[in-house]
């Protein structure tokens, strides 16, 4: 089921590069501000908004950090700041942030639940901090999300990772995102990491999370827009399937615009 991509990386790579460019100077905005995971995704797009040649902020924002992603993303920092003279970076820890909110809010004796709330509060506190480095130094949010977790299993938080101004990769598959990596020269560390959204301070894996790995959800992603027949399946192919399909089910209100009731006009006075 691996899947290996099909794009045309140095082309792509010059797509989005100006498309990132052209859409902040139209913005008339300084650059970009990027959260930085110690991943392969915020790691390929900070590269695509440092070659545009605008300002391009990296932060760090540890809640509970696993030290591995921390030292992955201080590498990857370290190095584009070598490479691009227009690359800044900055940290907020966020710790005491989070353990100060977690104080003042109740529990609940469900703690799936509880994890999965505190997991997306991380995220949100991340946001907001993104968007705070982004007023003050005239700067778009880029989001980091790749197709498959944005409109394949809505692998985001709403309004966490999800709350951006622009989304460059957004379009490209995870196997897209890999070749992008190699093509940009990110670091090896980063490249060979499992994925991990590291929000539950520990280094589980987004496959341990979902129960499949991006190989196969960019499968079955494909096999459901192809509308391929699920007897033909193997009995992995027809698990991983369903996992697809039962995550972008729940997760469609992320993926679509926030419904609006809207008023007949004949409740509306003349």
């Amino acid at each position: 089921m691996a899947k290996k991509s099909t794009i045309k990386v140095g082309e792509v790579n010059t797509y989005i590069v100006t498309w990132l460019k052209e859409y902040a100077q139209k913005a008339k905005m300084n650059g970009f501000v990027v959260g930085i995971s110690g991943g392969i995704d915020s790691a390929v797009t900070s590269t695509l908004c440092a070659q545009t040649g605008l300002t391009t902020l990296c932060i760090e924002m540890p809640i509970h950090q696993d030290s591995t992603q921390v030292s992955r993303g201080r590498e990857h920092i370290e190095q584009l700041k070598k490479r691009f003279p227009n690359v800044k970076n900055g940290e907020a820890d966020l710790t005491t942030v989070f353990e100060t909110f977690r104080n003042v809010v109740p529990e609940t004796d469900n703690s799936i639940k509880l994890d999965l709330s505190l997991a997306n509060t991380r995220a949100r506190m991340r946001m907001m901090t993104l968007y705070y480095f982004a007023g003050i130094h005239g700067l778009l949010v880029a989001g980091t999300g790749n197709k498959v977790e944005d409109f394949g299993v809505g692998f985001f938080t709403k309004y966490g990772d999800g709350g951006v101004d622009l989304s460059p990769i957004a379009d490209l598959m995870k196997s897209d995102v890999y070749a992008l990596a190699t093509y940009l020269d990110i670091p090896k560390s980063i490249q060979k990491a499992a994925p991990t959204d590291g929000l539950f301070g520990d280094s589980r894996t987004d496959e341990e999370q979902i129960g499949a790995s991006y190989d196969e959800l960019e499968w079955a992603m494909l096999a459901s827009e192809k509308n391929n027949q699920v007897e033909n399946f193997t009995e992995r192919e027809k698990t991983v399937f369903e996992i697809y399909k039962k995550l972008n089910t729940i997760n469609q209100h992320k993926m679509n615009p926030i419904p609006i009731c809207v008023i007949p006009d004949d409740y509306k006075k003349d």
